[in-house]
């Protein structure tokens, strides 16, 4: 682990801020991966932004400490509610400290999405009036000593801001040495699911999953294909499907991930209670966030099976062996019922994936 990051977790140490929590992000994934490592008393990775700041509160509110609160600058939307209307200076003056991956930073070669969000992510911290400072390898201590001071003092959140590569010089095997507990690779299960559901439509959640599918596509040249691709906006997929499908006849097939699952769970009760015949939901299982460090979801608690027939649902499959891929696909799409697919795949993804570019291409051939 870099020097950057011990002398980061010892500065915060010694100033009492013990406590931390948020959503695991590419540009800061070498410390989420040491914070993962840490009992759930130190630290709990939470489904979204919003609740890693409300976890924060009550944390506050129980010590009088402050913790630390991580996001991606994606992730600044989640928490604008519990930062406006509860944690404001002029509500109940909680003290955080909030550490920023910035994704789309000025200067730096990003996704459009990225590049979007970079552009307006100091903006918005002005607009919310977070005090915030910009990672500097000369004097991140100092920087870092005094957002905890000003955050303290005023019992308000204060924002460290980390660029891509800020966290990089560090040992962190970046290579895919999961354990193989499962016999199923995602693009196994994908390969085979565009040969038996070529008249559907696939909305794919962002991260590995689309990217796969993409690569599948470009690979046995179906790159105009009718895919849309969440390449940002993660939690959001299987509502995206669910207005498509209700003002359309055609079938349309959510591919969702277990952290997108789990960030807004609740769009599983509305999509269920109002999905026609058409919506199909499709979970690709890996127990992780895989595409920014492999750090652990919560998903592994709940009982599928009964949480999803308890919320609407009418039929339950499961996947968990390579041998069944083909057959139980078979079966989930030639169901009459309203059906949800829980696919348990093992870690690890295609090497050299494509980035998928043409976002205006892809929203064409969707929509023909």
């Amino acid at each position: 682990m870099s020097s950057v990051i011990n002398n980061l977790l010892k500065i915060l140490q010694k100033n009492k801020v013990e406590f931390f929590t948020g959503v695991p992000d590419s540009v800061l994934k070498p410390l989420s991966i040491k914070l993962s490592k840490m009992s759930k008393k130190k630290h709990i990775i939470t489904a979204n932004e919003g609740g890693a700041v409300s976890l924060a509160t009550g944390y506050n509110l129980a010590t009088d400490k402050m913790a630390l609160v991580y996001l991606q600058n994606s992730g600044l939307g989640n928490i604008i509610n519990p930062i406006t209307s509860m944690i404001h200076k002029n509500i109940y003056r909680i003290p955080m400290l909030l550490f920023i991956g910035w994704r789309g930073a000025p200067g730096l070669s990003d996704e459009v999405q990225h590049e979007v969000q970079g552009k307006i992510t100091l903006k918005q911290l002005k607009l919310l009036n977070i005090p915030y400072k910009i990672f500097s390898k000369k004097n991140y201590s100092k920087q870092l000593v005094e957002l905890i001071k000003l955050s303290k003092k005023y019992n308000q959140p204060t924002a460290f801001i980390f660029k891509k590569n800020d966290l990089e010089n560090t040992n962190v095997n970046k290579k895919n040495n999961f354990k193989k507990i499962n016999s199923i690779l995602r693009s196994d299960f994908i390969s085979e699911l565009i040969k038996q559901a070529k008249s559907s439509r696939i909305i794919a959640t962002t991260g590995f999953t689309s990217r796969e599918l993409f690569q599948i596509r470009k690979n046995n040249k179906l790159i105009n294909s009718k895919d849309f691709y969440m390449v940002g906006a993660m939690g959001h997929s299987s509502m995206v499907a669910l207005g498509y499908s209700l003002k359309s006849k055609k079938k349309i097939i959510c591919l969702d991930g277990d952290g997108s699952f789990l960030m807004h769970l609740g769009s599983s009760v509305i999509t269920a209670n109002y999905s026609n015949k058409n919506f199909k939901y499709i979970l690709l299982n890996n127990s992780c966030h895989e595409s920014v460090g492999g750090q652990p979801t919560s998903i592994g608690k709940v009982n599928l099976n009964k949480f999803v027939n308890s919320i609407g649902y009418e039929k339950y499959f499961s996947l968990d062996k390579k041998k069944n891929i083909k057959k139980t696909i078979n079966k989930f799409m030639k169901s009459k019922k309203l059906s949800f697919l829980n696919v348990k795949i093992q870690k690890g993804t295609m090497k050299n994936l494509l980035r998928i570019k043409d976002l205006m291409q892809v929203k064409s051939n969707f929509k023909i």
